[in-house]
Protein backbone atom coordinates (compact mmCIF):
# COMPACT_ATOMS: atom_id res chain seq x y z
CA UNK A 1 0.00 0.00 0.00
CA UNK A 2 1.09 3.44 -1.34
CA UNK A 3 0.14 6.03 1.60
CA UNK A 4 -1.30 8.83 0.73
CA UNK A 5 -0.30 12.24 0.74
CA UNK A 6 -2.67 13.22 3.04
CA UNK A 7 -1.28 10.27 5.12
CA UNK A 8 2.47 11.33 4.76
CA UNK A 9 1.18 15.19 5.49
CA UNK A 10 -0.56 14.35 8.91
CA UNK A 11 2.32 12.00 9.87
CA UNK A 12 4.98 14.66 9.67
CA UNK A 13 2.99 16.79 11.88
CA UNK A 14 2.30 13.52 14.65
CA UNK A 15 6.35 12.99 13.94
CA UNK A 16 7.11 16.78 15.28
CA UNK A 17 4.93 16.27 18.06
CA UNK A 18 7.52 13.26 19.07
CA UNK A 19 10.53 15.50 18.36
CA UNK A 20 9.55 18.15 20.37
CA UNK A 21 8.61 15.21 23.20
CA UNK A 22 12.23 14.19 22.79
CA UNK A 23 13.85 17.46 23.31
CA UNK A 24 11.43 17.54 27.05
CA UNK A 25 13.47 14.57 27.72
CA UNK A 26 10.29 12.49 27.16
CA UNK A 27 9.06 9.26 25.27
CA UNK A 28 8.95 10.56 21.88
CA UNK A 29 5.25 9.25 20.57
CA UNK A 30 2.87 12.18 18.64
CA UNK A 31 -0.51 12.18 17.42
CA UNK A 32 -2.53 14.14 15.45
CA UNK A 33 -6.40 13.66 15.38
CA UNK A 34 -7.78 14.73 11.95
CA UNK A 35 -11.31 15.32 10.63
CA UNK A 36 -11.26 15.27 6.79
CA UNK A 37 -8.43 17.77 6.28
CA UNK A 38 -8.89 20.00 9.48
CA UNK A 39 -6.34 19.16 12.59
CA UNK A 40 -8.77 18.53 15.36
CA UNK A 41 -5.98 18.31 18.11
CA UNK A 42 -2.13 17.95 18.49
CA UNK A 43 -0.73 15.57 20.98
CA UNK A 44 2.38 13.96 22.74
CA UNK A 45 3.32 11.79 25.31
CA UNK A 46 3.90 13.53 28.35
CA UNK A 47 3.88 11.31 30.53
CA UNK A 48 7.74 12.20 32.36
CA UNK A 49 7.08 15.54 31.67
CA UNK A 50 3.85 15.46 33.56
CA UNK A 51 4.60 12.88 35.98
CA UNK A 52 1.19 11.60 34.63
CA UNK A 53 1.31 7.43 33.84
CA UNK A 54 -1.28 7.73 31.35
CA UNK A 55 -0.46 10.64 29.51
CA UNK A 56 0.57 8.94 26.08
CA UNK A 57 0.02 10.25 22.73
CA UNK A 58 -2.91 9.19 21.86
CA UNK A 59 -4.58 9.98 25.26
CA UNK A 60 -3.15 13.72 25.42
CA UNK A 61 -4.45 14.19 21.88
CA UNK A 62 -7.60 13.12 22.51
CA UNK A 63 -7.79 15.13 25.61
CA UNK A 64 -6.73 18.09 23.70
CA UNK A 65 -9.17 17.87 21.30
CA UNK A 66 -11.90 18.40 24.10
CA UNK A 67 -15.40 16.51 23.86
CA UNK A 68 -16.13 16.13 20.42
CA UNK A 69 -19.98 15.20 19.11
CA UNK A 70 -18.86 12.27 17.14
CA UNK A 71 -15.47 10.46 16.62
CA UNK A 72 -16.77 8.52 13.83
CA UNK A 73 -15.46 10.35 10.79
CA UNK A 74 -12.21 11.25 12.28
CA UNK A 75 -8.17 9.40 11.31
CA UNK A 76 -5.92 9.55 14.44
CA UNK A 77 -2.37 9.27 13.26
CA UNK A 78 0.61 7.91 16.22
CA UNK A 79 4.22 7.54 15.47
CA UNK A 80 3.66 4.54 17.24
CA UNK A 81 1.76 1.35 17.60
CA UNK A 82 -0.67 1.91 20.27
CA UNK A 83 -0.39 0.25 23.34
CA UNK A 84 -3.95 -1.50 24.72
CA UNK A 85 -4.90 1.46 26.63
CA UNK A 86 -4.82 3.87 24.06
CA UNK A 87 -6.23 1.27 21.60
CA UNK A 88 -8.98 0.54 23.64
CA UNK A 89 -9.77 4.61 24.12
CA UNK A 90 -9.47 4.58 20.23
CA UNK A 91 -12.61 1.53 19.96
CA UNK A 92 -14.42 3.06 23.07
CA UNK A 93 -14.58 6.24 20.79
CA UNK A 94 -14.86 4.78 17.78
CA UNK A 95 -11.92 6.23 15.82
CA UNK A 96 -12.57 4.46 12.49
CA UNK A 97 -9.40 4.87 11.53
CA UNK A 98 -5.47 4.89 12.76
CA UNK A 99 -2.31 5.30 10.79
CA UNK A 100 0.79 4.19 12.69
CA UNK A 101 4.01 5.20 11.79
CA UNK A 102 5.63 2.53 12.88
CA UNK A 103 5.32 -0.60 14.84
CA UNK A 104 9.19 -2.18 14.86
CA UNK A 105 10.37 -0.62 18.26
CA UNK A 106 6.99 -1.62 20.09
CA UNK A 107 4.45 -4.16 18.56
CA UNK A 108 1.02 -2.92 20.01
CA UNK A 109 -2.13 -3.73 19.51
CA UNK A 110 -3.40 -3.33 15.68
CA UNK A 111 -5.04 -7.32 15.64
CA UNK A 112 -7.11 -5.72 18.29
CA UNK A 113 -7.97 -2.66 16.45
CA UNK A 114 -9.00 -4.49 13.90
CA UNK A 115 -11.06 -7.36 15.08
CA UNK A 116 -13.04 -4.04 16.22
CA UNK A 117 -13.48 -3.14 12.69
CA UNK A 118 -10.99 0.01 12.94
CA UNK A 119 -8.90 0.09 9.92
CA UNK A 120 -5.46 0.21 10.44
CA UNK A 121 -2.62 1.58 8.49
CA UNK A 122 0.94 0.84 9.18
CA UNK A 123 3.40 3.64 7.29
CA UNK A 124 7.08 1.38 8.05
CA UNK A 125 8.18 5.34 8.86
CA UNK A 126 11.78 5.16 9.26
CA UNK A 127 11.87 8.91 10.83
CA UNK A 128 9.18 7.74 13.38
CA UNK A 129 11.59 4.89 14.01
CA UNK A 130 14.71 6.94 14.51
CA UNK A 131 13.07 8.91 16.58
CA UNK A 132 12.35 5.84 19.12
CA UNK A 133 15.51 3.97 18.82
CA UNK A 134 17.49 7.64 19.79
CA UNK A 135 15.12 7.67 22.39
CA UNK A 136 15.42 4.31 23.88
CA UNK A 137 19.20 4.32 23.88
CA UNK A 138 19.49 7.68 25.41
CA UNK A 139 16.70 6.49 27.94
CA UNK A 140 16.04 3.06 28.55
CA UNK A 141 15.46 3.15 31.59
CA UNK A 142 12.35 5.26 30.98
CA UNK A 143 11.43 3.26 27.94
CA UNK A 144 11.49 0.29 30.44
CA UNK A 145 8.65 2.34 32.96
CA UNK A 146 7.18 3.20 30.10
CA UNK A 147 6.59 -0.20 28.72
CA UNK A 148 5.85 -2.04 32.31
CA UNK A 149 9.63 -3.80 31.99
CA UNK A 150 11.11 -4.14 35.75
Amino acid sequence: MNPSEHDLKFMAEAREQARLGLEERGVPVGSVLVLGDKVIAHGRNRRVQGGDPIAHGEMDCIRAAGRQRSYRQMTIYTTLSPCMMCAGTIVQFGIPRVVIGENETFGGNEDFLRARGVDVVVLGDPGCKALMDEFQRRYPDVWNEDIGVD
